[in-house]
């Protein structure tokens, strides 16, 4: 059995965040030293493993959560895995499809920036980011 810290340390988590995790039903609540220590089993600290590399692919803690409710049911196929991974996945793309769009806006601007910085007037504000 582990206490909250060295799972902390064995994870690489703030013990706050073990604390998280059990409030918003993660993982259940461990067992009780008779201090009250929270002290976590091997399995829980794989459970809280799967959700820090879980977090590392970018899925949410809703989505997380989702998975674990599968797995807890023993119903976690790999039709249910490709399904969350792959909508996460549109979800990525289409993120980097509206960074991409912003780049492009912000690009002209940054333009104007330099070829202000190279002739500097500093009697008057720069007005790149005022509406057009």
């Amino acid at each position: 059995m582990f206490q909250v810290s060295e799972v902390a340390r064995r994870l690489d988590l703030n013990s706050q965040t073990l604390y998280f995790y059990e409030r918003i039903g993660l993982i259940p609540p461990p067992q009780r030293s008779q201090a009250g220590y929270r002290l976590f089993s091997e399995q829980d600290v794989e459970r809280l493993a799967f959700i820090v590399r879980a977090k590392s692919l970018g899925l949410s803690l809703d989505e997380i959560k989702d998975i674990l409710a599968l797995k807890d049911g023993k119903s976690l196929t790999c039709q249910a895995v490709y399904e969350r991974i792959s909508r996460k996945a549109q979800a990525i793309q289409e993120h980097i499809k509206q960074l991409q769009a912003l780049h492009d806006e912000l690009a002209p601007l940054l333009e104007q920036c330099s070829t202000n910085l190279e002739n500097p007037d500093r009697t008057h504000q720069c007005i790149v980011l005022e509406p057009k």
